[in-house]
């Protein structure tokens, strides 16, 4: 398994992913994610996104540059956090769910599988305007 990949840009810059201790996901430079967080192997995050502490991401998620896991999230297997959104604190998104750019998720939302979460979307506890895939 190598310890960073180099991937090129629609627009032709390079950028680097070095692989997170915890787990050996792929984190590209500029991104910040605590040590204690999980990335599966096949995780991305991309520069400018933040992960924080106890946060779990699954095997074949992305998340985008400037995006947003806070602590204790879960991210499940293929699921997607799109460029700027948020999920908040303990929140947990199952497998498959689609968080569109600049989204937010309130602290503690749980999200089922291939569900798909709009651009630009507040979500807080309780809600139920959560779009099928």
């Amino acid at each position: 398994m190598n310890r960073y990949e180099l991937l090129e840009k629609d627009d032709g810059t390079t950028v680097r992913y070095q692989r997170h201790d915890n787990g050996g996901g792929m984190v590209a430079q500029g991104a910040t994610v605590d040590p204690s967080a999980h990335l599966a192997p096949s995780v991305w995050v991309d520069p400018g996104a933040r992960v924080e502490a106890g946060a779990w991401v699954d095997r074949f998620a992305w998340i985008e540059s400037g995006a947003f896991v806070g602590a204790g999230a879960k991210v499940g297997a293929h699921a997607h956090v799109g460029a700027g959104a948020a999920v908040g604190s303990g929140a947990r998104l199952g497998s498959r769910v689609d968080v569109g750019a600049d989204a937010r998720l309130a602290p503690g939302v749980v999200v089922e599988p291939d569900q798909r979460v709009p651009a630009g979307a507040l979500v807080r506890r309780g809600d139920r305007h959560v779009l099928a895939a």
